[in-house]
């Protein structure tokens, strides 16, 4: 049976509070431009925001003045969203800590051996990370490519998880 072949991610589409909360904090804090409002076309009592998240894809917030923040934590279970993570470059997560404090924006923050992590939540309790890799991609090489290969140096290793040594032979034989 054929398979149905993605190219990527389109949008993703989050139930957000009021209108302006949604601009306050996509907009605002994590500086993703709004591109527009419509209403929602599947539930008139709803407005749909487009933002931009840098890389010209969308994320998308249904607001409702009926509604309020909701800060609570959500549910981790099967079928649930954990978080959604967004790429930042190294100069801007070493701000990160310091813009979000400023702000009393609780965080926590995590080297994951191939990246930097900065975990925070959204006004209605969505988990959001943003991650910055240790390394660049070797120009016509994707991200991926590197992490694949720094997985299989990794393995053959017996190491518990993907270091910067295992990056730095990753790129060394991509780029041979």
């Amino acid at each position: 049976m054929a398979r149905i072949q993605v190219q990527g991610v389109h949008h993703i589409t989050l139930v957000g509070s009021t209108r302006q909360s949604a601009i306050d904090f996509w907009q605002g804090l994590l500086g993703m431009r709004f591109i527009f409002e419509q209403p929602n076309l599947g539930r008139p009592d709803e407005n749909h925001l487009y933002f931009d998240p840098g890389d010209g894809r969308l994320i998308t917030v249904f607001t409702s003045e009926q509604r309020k923040d909701d800060p609570s934590p959500h549910p981790r279970g099967v079928g649930h969203l954990e978080h959604i993570a967004f790429n930042v470059s190294r100069a801007t997560q070493a701000q990160v800590a310091k813009r979000l404090e400023a702000r009393g924006i609780p965080f926590k923050a995590f080297d994951r051996g191939f990246m930097d992590s900065i975990y925070f939540s959204d006004p209605n309790g969505l988990r959001l990370e943003l991650a910055c890799y240790k390394f660049q991609a070797p120009e016509g090489v994707r991200e991926a490519d590197v992490l694949r290969r720094a997985d299989a140096f990794r393995r053959k290793a017996g190491d518990h998880h993907i270091t910067e040594q295992h990056l730095a032979d990753a790129i060394e034989e991509l780029m041979a």
